[in-house]
């Protein structure tokens, strides 16, 4: 796990040294082992590395092939790597025992085509001095970020957003056109991004620069069409699922530095760490934040699993007081604003501090076994009388509803009833919804654009197709492409990184990920909680994990906003308001509204544009 950053054009040598230079300085905490530099007429490539298999200097990069004509950057981790070393033609000259080398081997070998034999979580950059070229390319869900400008024909790139503005190949301006996304999904959706110029590369997407073009290729795709499932029965289904589970585990747990893994003591994490005690010869080592207040408290049932599996437990106590005094620090270490991320910094800084480098996590049992309830809503609401209603009656069954009561749900039922159609592009945006159009236009001051952002999503090469899923796994591929791609991962990415700690993800190995999309929806329907992961799992998790309330990290948020938040709040709010852009007496009556107590007036809404301008005054975004 690292860092990386390059760019490609005419600059001077000096002053190329001095851009990747200040390019890796910004991400420098993503790589603490060692940085390096390679700066050739027309590229430069810069790492900074966090040492995890091979800890030798010979694994250090950027890593070059014997012959001097290949050159590469990456960040991640192949997991597969032995296997695909053991498929490359002999005679090949490695210079160490890392990924990194088979990685670079196997580009070498296959061209992009090596990429279909990788399974991991990478970008990364290869740099080819005969053809004068670069390829970069995205692992297949986004589990790893890569950012990009594209200007005049020289590229520039970056495991974060903030190496592109501090070596100058980007300038530090808001993406207005995005503004809108932000507010409406707490997010902006890839391969858009909130400054302007900077984009992302699309998940499951490679590019090729040469000759002054960029040209980018899909080699993966959530909606490819998948027969293994559907020939399955429910038995079959069950032994699949938790044969590609554990493997996927096994293979996470390859590392020359101590490993461990979250444990809230939900099915997700659960899962994880039973499957590794299962498949490791040494004990497991689980971390689990605990509180001295019960309704945030999740002890009894982490504890349980980790008496239960004899892991080397690693209970760490913090109280609402601790995340508060972080929350400075976790502001400044977004590198794209979030609703989210508070949580992850955390967990990462302590586990870190107790000596390790590399966690497993639960993220991603939600998305794939139907773990949210936008997927049982979702398949009801498609069986709704509804929309057997013709559209003109029902918007104006919508008008009706926000004359009687304006509220949130009503905001939501009104976007259901005038859905153009009652399919998946048109209705799942509506789950996701936070600021409805008239707060956005009294917040910006003009009319709110169009609110077709999700749906050019989904009209995107990679989703086109897919009604062709179960009706459940489209709720799966939405969830993944839009809030877990550029919600969750990006924030367990940097919010991790900014304490140097690798998070692997097992649900979102892709052998996994293939399988469980093209099941049916009656082996998938949650008629308990995540019913199909949990018969899939059999014994391995006790029934009072099953059968818990759900809880994870929820705080008062609310309560600190409106007390021990409350001056940090009014400050960016009232900063926000002195920006162009932004109305200052809609965001003053806004937050009187939320003081009063106003249930239109979220607490998330308003933390929404707190780290908005806590970002913009962080890395000086005009």
């Amino acid at each position: 796990m690292c860092g990386i950053a390059g760019f490609t054009g005419e600059y001077d040598l000096e002053k190329a040294s001095r851009m990747i230079r200040q390019a890796t300085d910004a991400i420098a905490h993503r790589g603490p082992n060692s940085d390096g530099h390679f700066v050739r007429a027309g590229v430069a490539l810069g790492h900074r590395r966090l040492s995890i298999i091979d800890l030798s200097a010979a694994a250090n990069q950027p890593m070059a092939d014997a012959s001097g004509r290949y050159t590469m950057v990456y960040n991640g981790e192949v997991y597969n790597y032995e296997e695909v070393r053991a498929q490359l033609p002999p005679g090949y000259t490695f210079q160490s025992n890392s990924d990194t080398d088979v990685v670079l081997a196997a580009y070498i070998t296959w061209g992009p085509a090596c990429l279909s034999r990788l399974n991991g979580m990478f970008a990364l950059a290869i740099w080819d001095e005969v053809e004068q070229s670069l390829f970069i390319a995205r692992d297949r869900l986004g589990i790893k970020p890569l950012y990009y400008t594209w200007q005049n024909g020289q590229l520039g790139f970056a495991s974060e957003v903030r190496p592109l503005i501090r070596s100058g190949v980007a300038a530090p301006v808001l993406n207005r056109a995005a503004l809108p996304e932000y507010l409406r999904y707490y997010t902006v959706h890839a391969p858009r991004t909130l400054v302007e110029g900077v984009h992302q590369l699309m998940p499951g997407t490679y590019g090729l620069v040469k000759d002054g073009a960029l040209h980018l290729h899909r080699y993966w795709s959530l909606t490819a069409a998948r027969t293994e499932a559907s020939t399955h029965d429910y038995a079959q289904t069950c032994t699949r699922v938790r044969e590609l589970l554990r493997d996927a585990v096994q293979r996470r747990l390859i590392s020359d530095v101590p490993l461990g893994a979250f444990l809230s003591g939900g099915i997700d994490s659960s899962a994880i760490v039973a499957l590794m005690a299962t498949v490791s010869e040494t004990p497991v080592h689980t971390f689990s934040i605990i509180f001295d207040e019960k309704a945030f408290d999740e002890s009894p049932y982490s504890s349980l699993i980790a008496r239960k599996y004899g892991t080397q437990h690693h209970p760490i106590k913090l109280s609402p007081g601790d995340f508060l005094r972080e929350l400075p620090r976790a502001l400044a270490a977004l590198d794209h604003p979030s609703g989210d991320g508070l949580n992850s910094y955390v967990v990462s800084e302590a586990t870190k501090k107790t000596g390790f480098t590399v966690a497993l996590s639960g993220l991603g049992g939600d998305e794939l076994f139907a773990g949210y309830p936008v997927f049982t809503r979702y398949e009801q609401l498609l069986r709704h009388p509804l929309y057997r209603i013709p559209r003109p009656l029902r918007q104006a069954g919508a008008a009706l509803a926000g004359v009687l009561r304006n509220n949130h749900q009503t905001e939501r039922l009104k976007g259901f009833l005038t859905a153009e159609t009652p399919d998946f592009q048109h209705l799942y945006p509506t789950f996701r919804k936070l600021y409805d159009d008239a707060e956005l236009s009294a917040l910006i001051g003009q009319p709110a654009p169009p609110n077709d952002v999700l749906q050019q999503v989904f009209s995107a090469s990679e989703l086109q197709d897919i009604s062709r899923l179960p009706v459940l796994s489209q709720v799966s591929a939405g969830e993944i492409a839009t809030y877990t791609q550029n919600v969750l991962l990006r924030d367990t990415d940097q919010m991790s990184m900014a304490h140097a700690l690798e998070v692997r993800v097992p649900f979102f190995d892709y052998t996994l990920v293939d399988y469980v999309m093209g099941i049916p929806d009656v082996h998938k329907y949650p008629a308990s909680p995540k019913k199909l992961l949990v018969d899939a799992m059999g014994d391995l998790i006790p029934a009072e994990i099953v059968n818990r309330p759900k809880m994870g990290f929820v705080f008062p948020w609310a309560h600190w906003l409106r007390h021990d938040l409350r001056p940090l709040a009014e400050r960016h709010l009232q900063a926000l308001g002195q920006r162009e852009g932004f109305d200052a007496a809609f965001l003053a009556q806004f937050w009187a509204a939320f003081q009063a107590g106003d249930t239109h007036a979220t607490w998330m809404k308003l933390w929404m544009l707190i780290a908005l301008n806590a970002w913009m005054e962080q890395n000086e975004i005009q």
